[in-house]
């Protein structure tokens, strides 16, 4: 059983797109850290877009006030980062990019409450949960969402990315980090809580 699954694994990556994005590579720093505001920036519209599904508004989701969630950046990079060396075994790095999200998930949701006293997320009527802070359906989504990050996402962006000069990449990262900073002092001046925010 082991064997076969090793076989439709490196049957599945040798196909294209795969051999030709060359997910196996190693990221540069300009490229992980642009990535994280992307994905940062994507998760905030995502949970934005979910929202005005359920109630029907816009809300400005997470702990921040800019358009981002670093938690899903955060996410990003560190599933290209530490989980490097599975990227061959997409069964196995599915458990892994779950188990590592969750860790992430987790340790953030009672990070934020401890801090703030409120919680920007509850899986509570969730199936399988652990204390309202994970749940395996999200978990599930993250371990599929990561597979596609890592194996198409990643590559493709990391390859846009290289048609930029060093310099400029290098301006928008300052500048990028710079804003990000200033909303991270913010958010523990006046974090952004309320209806369909915290609970």
């Amino acid at each position: 059983m082991k064997a076969m699954a090793k076989k439709i694994e490196s049957t599945v990556l040798s196909l294209s797109p795969f051999t030709e994005l060359n997910y196996e590579r190693t990221y540069s720093i300009d490229s992980l850290i642009l990535m994280f505001f992307a994905f940062s920036g994507i998760g905030w519209i995502w949970e934005v877009f979910l929202h005005i599904i359920e109630d029907g508004m816009i809300i400005n989701r997470g702990v921040m006030t800019g358009p981002w969630l670093p938690i899903y950046g955060m996410g990003g990079v560190l599933i290209l980062v530490v989980l490097k060396s599975w990227r061959n075994h997409p069964t196995q790095l599915l458990c892994m990019i779950m188990g590592l999200c969750g860790v992430i998930e987790y340790v953030t949701s009672l990070m934020l409450e401890t801090i703030f006293g409120a919680r920007w997320w509850d899986y509570s009527d969730m199936f399988l949960n652990i204390n309202g802070r994970v749940c395996v359906e999200g978990l599930v989504i993250f371990g599929i969402g990561g597979l596609f990050f890592i194996y198409i996402i990643a590559p493709k962006m990391d390859n846009l990315l290289q048609r930029f000069s060093s310099k400029s990449k290098f301006i928008v990262c300052v500048f990028l980090t710079a804003v990000f900073l200033g909303d991270l002092v913010h958010m523990f001046i006046a974090p952004n809580m309320g209806f369909g925010i915290t609970s």
